[in-house]
């Protein structure tokens, strides 16, 4: 079942990083709605706070609490273990760790906007 109205959780301490997310997000036809967030922890209180999150894009070099943690206390929490995650990276010797603590996908920076779209498409059922 194709979706075509994602809400998607951004997670960057990058602000021009998510504004650049955003940018391409809007020239999709899938995405309705972006949430902002600038570490893991604030992600986590997103996920918890909200059900209709449907997809998390995920930066793993971050302050606070990073991507492969944040992973690691989402997979670990039944009530948020669902929600696909695709890490979006410039640290390509992460992608390993990142699948094996239970990331959907994996994007090197800088994103093409025909790779993320068809990425989120795969993990959203």
């Amino acid at each position: 079942m194709e979706r075509d109205d994602l809400v998607v959780l951004a997670v960057d301490d990058d602000k021009i990083n998510l504004m650049l997310l955003r940018s391409l997000l809007a020239k999709s036809e899938i995405v309705i709605e972006v949430i902002e967030v600038m570490n893991g922890q604030e992600a986590i209180r997103q996920l918890k706070g909200r059900d209709d999150i449907d997809v998390m894009l995920l930066d793993i070099i971050m302050p606070i609490m990073g991507g492969l943690e944040t992973i690691q206390v989402v997979r670990a929490d039944a009530n948020i273990k669902q929600v696909p995650i695709i890490v979006l990276t410039t640290d390509e010797t992460k992608r390993e760790e990142a699948l094996e603590l239970g990331a959907n996908d994996f994007l090197m920076k800088p994103i093409n906007k025909t790779d993320l779209i068809e990425k989120m498409k795969s993990v959203v059922i």
